[in-house]
């Protein structure tokens, strides 16, 4: 055995959604946008919980049960959410993740998300729509950080394994999963026009 070895992995999982995602990402982008439009509930709790942006959580989060671009998306990330569970050697015991929450979020320039969690999922991620040059990532949070206590701080240099954050670019067409505990955040979008993604969750069933 060696001396020094690395335990108690965290994974995050980020790919390309597959062939015609552009042609998927257009009619997401247009119902996106209609959401946001006729969504008056959401526009109200967005403005106290999602400030200068809009985000359906509060409102419409099973569009995947709504709408037949939706459906279809969530077909596709299935087989994504498999190839992850796979990597993480889950016994699921014959049942399945399904998904549960699908929802909206339009981030103009300077609107961010808090750092926060996916409680009462297993498996959280987002979609990315629509991501102008320059837009903030998806950052993540090392989930040991609270326990560091007396730790030296870690260097500029250091290796990838030992940062104790780590941002994910958000690029068009790409898929981002994670572990639904894996606190993360979006900084404060810098770029002049609308960053818009779906986020969702998957559940055991």
């Amino acid at each position: 055995m060696k001396r020094v070895q690395g335990w108690f992995a965290t994974h995050v999982y980020h790919a390309p959604l597959g062939r015609g995602w552009e042609a998927l990402n257009r009619e997401l982008l247009v119902e996106c946008r209609q959401i946001s439009g006729v969504d008056a509930a959401g526009r109200r709790w967005s403005r106290s919980s999602y400030p200068g942006g809009y985000t359906s959580y509060g409102s419409m989060d099973q569009l995947h049960r709504m709408s037949s671009t939706f459906m279809e998306l969530g077909r596709r990330l299935d087989r994504h959410v498999r190839a992850y569970a796979r990597s993480l050697d889950w016994d699921l015991g014959g049942r399945r993740l399904g998904m549960t929450d699908c929802w909206v979020n339009i981030m103009p320039k300077g609107v961010a998300h808090g750092l926060h969690l996916h409680p009462n999922s297993v498996v959280s991620g987002t979609y990315y729509v629509r991501t102008p040059r320059g837009c903030a990532g998806l950052k993540f949070e090392d989930p040991r950080l609270s326990r560091f206590m007396a730790a030296p701080p870690r260097r500029a240099d250091a290796r990838p394994m030992y940062r104790t954050h780590v941002t994910y670019p958000a690029r068009a067409g790409h898929v981002t999963l994670f572990e639904s505990w894996l606190r993360h955040e979006v900084a404060a979008n810098p770029a002049g026009s609308e960053r818009i993604s779906i986020s969702f969750n998957y559940d055991w069933a």
